[in-house]
């Protein structure tokens, strides 16, 4: 195992633990430390060299975070962002034929990439090298076709609550 994929697993650790807890949160504490740990977890996931033998297809990320944790999750994240959760979202697909802006929630994506992460620490815990190697795989294929571009859409609102905060 690469020191970028311990890296990226104890990114991954640390992000899950800030959102389960993050209604013990200030909403300028909480948007600060999503902005201090998203750009970190891109870098990380983008610089993540799995293994060329690794199959991303061999084995799926085991899919252990259940409704009622995701939705808990999500819900707290919303109550900390309170109005500020929903903005628009410009690199939906759908936008190009839409005369009507497209909503998005902060909450929500931030609920999936707990998910994503979530998943791959319970697929990589105390798992055997070819299966790390192999989840390392499929989360770099997932990190380039989904949710890199969640990840980069949600830094934009974050910043946006962070840095009005300092204008009150």
């Amino acid at each position: 195992m690469t020191n970028n994929t311990l890296a990226f697993i104890a990114l991954c650790n640390e992000y899950c633990a800030e959102l389960e807890h993050c209604r013990e949160s200030e909403q300028q504490t909480f948007t600060g430390r999503m902005l201090d740990l998203l750009p970190r977890i891109y870098i990380t996931a983008r610089s993540l060299q799995p293994d060329p033998a690794a199959d991303p297809d061999s084995m799926a990320i085991i899919p252990a975070l259940e409704e009622d944790t995701y939705e808990q999750v999500r819900r707290a994240a919303e109550l900390v962002l309170g109005e500020h959760d929903t903005y628009l979202e410009t690199f939906v697909s759908d936008m190009k034929y839409s005369d009507e802006p497209i909503g998005a929630s902060i909450a929500e994506s931030l609920a999936d990439l707990f998910q994503v992460m979530f998943n791959f620490i319970e697929t990589v815990r105390d798992a055997a090298p070819e299966t790390v190697e192999d989840a390392v795989a499929a989360v770099k294929e997932d990190f380039r076709t989904y949710w890199s571009q969640t990840l980069c859409n949600v830094m934009r609102p974050l910043n946006s609550i962070y840095q009005n905060a300092f204008n009150q």
